[in-house]
Parts: C-alpha cells; structure tokens; sequence
C-alpha cells in the first residue's frame, strides 16, 4: 500500500468550509521575464518538463484525498495511481493588449472554481500575451495541503537562483502507487482507537484553557469562558502555570467585508517599495510588520469611508503566525496559528495609526507567546471528526449573519528571497499572493517581500467589493504620508 499521510483537523477544516462560494484553494500570480530563458521564451512544454523532474520534492503534486468511510476520522493524503501532468499544467493567453486589468479579469476567473478533489488538489497556469512581452503564472494550491511557509517551500523546490537550472537527483528509492480502499483506512482508525481516551484527556487538560484562541473556535459564544474557567481548575490542581491568561475582549465590528460571498472572486494587485517599508520601520522604531499592518488599516479605512461604511469602532484583524518547526520544514500541510488585533481603522492620523498598530501587535504576540507550543498546534484535534465539518460549515454559514464574523479582515505578511529568481530560465519579476476569503470574512490582503519590492495581493468578493483595486492604490498613499512624516522628523 502507498504511503499515506494524515491531514490535522485543520488540514481539514479547510476542505469542510468549501462550498459553490467558499473556495479553500491559495496561490500566486508570478510575472515572469522570459528574455533570459533559452530562446527567450518559456512555454508549457518548458513548465511541464521541469515541474515533472521536481515533483518529488513537492508531496503534495502527487497526493491525492482518500476518505475515511463514513467521516470517522480525518482524511489521508495518497500517492495518486493515475497522475497526468497535462491535467494539471495548462496554457491560455489574453486578448492584446494584455493590460493588467485583463490579467486581474482572468485571475479572477480562474480562481472563481474549485479543484477537482479526485486529482491532487494543484492547477498552474500559463498565460501568454501580457504587455511587455511578459508570461503569467498563476498558481491554485488547496488550503488543506499548504500553509504560507510550506507554500514557499514549493516557490525554493521550483524555482533557481540563477537562469540555469540546477540539477535535481531523481528519487533514489521506487515509488508504491497502490491506493488504499475504505477497508484500509478503517483497520488504521481501529489500532488507534484503544489509545484515543488517553489522548483526549491529555489534550483537553492541556487546550481548553486556551481554546479561544483557535482559529475555528474565535469568538463562538462560550469559547472565552471555558478558557477562563478551565486555567483556574488547572492552577486549582497544581498545575505550573502561575496565572489566568487573560486575553482583552475583542469583537469585530458588523458590515464591513461582512455579507455572504458570491462564486466570483476579484484581486487588486501591485508593489511598494521595501526599502521605503524600511525607511518608516526604521524612522519610527517599530517592526516590518507594523508597517505592513498600518499600511492595511489606512487603505481600508480610505476604502469603506469613501463608500460611507466607516464604522466607529476598529475593525478585527487576523494576523496568521507560523507554528513550524526547523524539524518540520518541508513535511507541508498547515502548522499555524494567529494573532487576533484590532486594526486602527477608527485613527485618523497615519503616524497615530502606526504608534496604535505597533501598541497592540506587542500586546498580541506577548498572549500568543504566552500559550504553550502544545496549545498553538492544533486546538481542535481532539473533536471527532465529522463533528468538526459540521460545526465548520455551520461557523462559515452563520458567520456575519446570525453572529458577528470572528475577524474582519486576514493579514499576512510573507517573507520571500531578497534575491533574483528564475523559473525554466525565466526571471521571476514579481509574486502577487492570492487567498482564502470565506462568508463574514470577505477581506484578505498577503504581501510577499521579494528583492527590493513588497509585491502585494487583496482578495475579495467581486459584487461585495468590486472597487478592490483602490486598496492597494490606498496602501501606497498610506506609505507615502508615512514617508513624508519620516522625512519631516
């Protein structure tokens, strides 16, 4: 039988959210020179050939989902027996004169379907036809399968740091492609149900104290009283924890990014300059970080007061914190966990703003630094199974509708290689990140630092927020006054 790898409970989540509106797939849209590639072109056959001599590097571009008879545990990642590359590689090009806005379109358009879950869950796109003579490519990686980091463990297995590719050793050991039948999975799940007891009860002693800190269960009714009553049982019984982690009550205001999605996804795209990200950082005393934060605030505060949805209060972010360990690099799936913050969309001044963001991120990462690793890994693991889709789907349908979403708006910040890329040959010019949104949560700005550029991605709902593009026009006017107040002293 193939060997088989176990999706978490968050690995899964992101399967159980997805729906004809809610996609659980990320990605990238790459600009790529292909003036440096040989013959000064990169085409499918270019793409195929060299995905197909790394592939087995990246596990997830040959597994595919096999469930468990009737959901009673989590799914596995299995080698799939009949893996076609031309499946999953394919070529398109855009009607000249190949603007952005027709590139933004199109991306758009391709990321509005969901992957097919009987093939590994990966489609990479070329697209010709750009202006300038430039390629696209564009990326679509399901959720379940990788998180931020893993994600640029892909970006290291594909890409070179110089226009001739480097040698790949092939596999040294074959391959066992056989895939495992219900039968299978069911005599796994049945070997380990005689220690499950044991393990509830370790975990729940361990988790419940901080279970309103995860990322599924934020700000369901009940979640921070558990958490409270449950440090005080553990302190009562001799545990070594010193004191009730208290964490501030946060509630995301309604409206704002807050209806039910449409299928259609849109993408506002573009860069700001990293050594002027730097500059502020540095004028200022605060963290790249901060900056990117504030840089988001003040766009998206811009943005809802010129549409007059402004609310008082500041909007919820949630800023995603990698769990990864050194041991863990290049095992893929999803090893997070996240900050929860209050954005200072409710801060007039771009310099008051930035002092705020970089008050309450501290505060923010000294809680999160405060849970133990055990803790941050996976807080839902030990909810059974189809229990936990349903409560899922249920959490992602109620979300801004009968409840207040958990968070308004998702930021993440994605360290890249300071260094020039290429891919086939072909220089890598910019990696615009694309992202998850799901009902209640319609907002998702990723940034991903690469050479001297922050290349930026904001991923909305194109009938709740079809003007996305202004955001990042608004990012950058945020950077400029925030220069101009570094400059002035």
């Amino acid at each position: 039988m193939a060997e088989l790898r176990q999706l978490t409970s968050l690995d899964a989540q992101f399967l159980a959210i997805e729906s004809d509106r809610n996609y659980g797939h990320v990605g990238g849209l790459a600009i790529m020179d292909p003036s440096t590639a040989p013959g000064g072109r990169l085409t499918l056959e270019d793409l195929k050939r060299l995905v197909l001599e790394r592939i087995h590097l990246v596990a997830p571009f040959t597994q595919r989902l096999v469930e468990v008879p009737l959901g009673i545990d989590w799914p596995y990642w299995a080698r799939d027996e009949h893996f076609d590359i031309g499946y999953h590689c394919r070529e398109l090009a855009l009607p000249k004169p190949g603007s952005a806005e027709q590139l933004r379109e199109l991306a758009g358009r391709i990321y509005s379907q969901r992957l097919d879950r009987s093939r590994p869950l990966w489609e990479i796109y070329l697209i010709h036809g750009l202006e300038g003579g430039r390629v696209g490519l564009l990326s679509k990686t399901h959720h379940a399968a990788i998180d931020g980091l893993s994600g640029s463990e892909i970006l290291t297995a594909l890409y070179d740091v110089s226009p001739e590719p480097r040698r790949v050793e092939p596999p040294t050991e074959a391959v066992d492609a056989t895939a495992p039948d219900g039968m299978d999975l069911l005599a796994i799940w049945a070997k380990g149900v005689p220690r499950a007891p044991l393990n509830v009860l370790d975990r729940l002693t361990t988790v419940l104290p901080h279970v309103d800190m995860a990322i599924s269960a934020f700000g369901l009714p009940g979640s921070s009283r558990i958490s409270r009553t449950m440090s005080r049982l553990r302190i009562r019984l001799g545990s070594d924890e010193e004191q009730v982690i208290e964490r501030p009550g946060l509630r995301a205001p309604r409206g704002p990014y807050g209806g039910q999605l449409s299928p259609h996804r849109v993408f506002g795209l573009g860069s700001v300059s990293l050594d002027d990200v730097k500059a502020v950082k540095n004028a200022f005393g605060v963290k790249v970080n901060d900056v990117v934060i504030c840089l988001v605030a003040g766009a998206v505060r811009e943005h809802l007061a010129s549409i007059s949805e402004l609310p008082d209060e500041p909007l919820l972010g949630m800023i995603p914190v990698s769990v990864r360990t050194e041991e863990e690099r290049g095992t893929f799936g999803n090893k997070v966990s996240a900050m929860i913050a209050p954005l200072p969309t409710h801060v007039e001044e771009p310099v008051e703003r930035l002092e705020y963001v970089h008050s309450v991120m501290r505060v923010a990462k000294e809680g999160h630094d405060a849970l133990p690793a055990e803790a941050l890994r996976d807080l839902t693991a030990f909810v059974p199974p189809a229990l936990h889709a349903r409560a899922a789907r249920m959490a992602t349908r109620l979300a801004g509708r009968l409840t207040r979403p958990p968070w308004n708006v998702i930021v993440s910040n994605v360290p890249g290689p300071p260094i020039d890329l290429y891919l086939a040959g072909a220089r890598l010019e910019a990696m615009y990140p694309l992202s998850i949104i799901s009902d209640g949560i319609g907002l998702n700005v990723t940034v991903m630092s690469y050479r001297d550029s922050v290349d930026i991605g904001v991923t909305a709902d194109r009938e709740q927020t079809p003007e996305v593009q202004t955001l990042v026009d608004n990012m950058r006017a945020e950077l400029a006054d925030l220069l101009a107040a570094a400059e002035a002293g």
